[in-house]
């Protein structure tokens, strides 16, 4: 079993490794450039969504589903489990480069999907309790309106599309259903945003993989 020093040492000469190499220079750089550039105008985005009237779907699932507040075993769940991946990329340079892409397309993507599929919060609708989230929406105030699709399905799911190793994407796949489940239970979504975070994470990550990330 490895000890914590020689965890870090091989840490230290992956990413030393990595940073000799021109493209993972190049890709980590303008990655962390746009991400940041796109989280700083969030914000301003769901405060523009928050203001116009869409649709009210009929959703025969939510409709079988009583909602519950189960905002604190939600958070737990998904935040522990991001800690812990957090800790995995630290560990791979490549899992931190396909996550950190692969997030901005898929950051892309949901904009414009809120924006072209403008939808009204599904009755019942609890207020999800989540500071980590809220900080990112630059208010207090729980969004409700960013529906088409789910975010924290997508980025859960992007985990296992990204992560390492056989129980560590089995672990993923399993978070990513209990948190879509817990999502619907609050009435947070509809099932129509959890299963469009399915197919726009995995389309994010084929072109992550396909343009930035190819060999070369």
């Amino acid at each position: 079993m490895l000890q914590p020093q020689s965890i870090l040492i091989e840490v230290k000469l992956g990413w030393q490794e990595a940073w000799l190499t021109p493209a993972f220079r190049r890709r980590l750089m303008a990655g962390m450039i746009i991400l940041v550039t796109l989280l700083s105008l969030l914000p301003l985005f769901f405060q523009y969504i928050e203001r116009r009237h869409g649709l009210l779907l009929n959703d025969p699932i939510l409709r079988a589903l009583p909602a519950h507040n189960i905002s604190t075993a939600l958070f737990i769940v998904m935040w522990a489990f991001t800690a812990y991946c957090v800790f995995r990329a630290a560990q791979t340079p490549r899992m931190f480069i396909a996550y950190l892409w692969s997030f901005i397309f898929l950051t892309i993507f949901r904009c414009l999907a809120i924006t072209l599929v403008p939808l009204d919060p599904p009755a019942g609708l609890i207020g999800l309790v989540d500071p980590v989230s809220n900080f990112f929406y630059g208010s207090d105030k729980f969004v409700t309106k960013d529906l088409f699709f789910s975010g924290h399905t997508s980025s859960m799911f992007l985990l296992f599309l990204t992560v390492p190793g056989k129980t560590d994407k089995k672990l993923a796949l399993v978070v990513t259903a209990v948190v879509a489940f817990l999502l619907l239970v609050q009435h947070v979504h509809y099932t129509l945003d959890i299963l469009g975070a399915l197919v726009f994470c995995w389309i994010s990550y084929q072109i992550a993989i396909r343009t930035v990330l190819r060999r070369g």
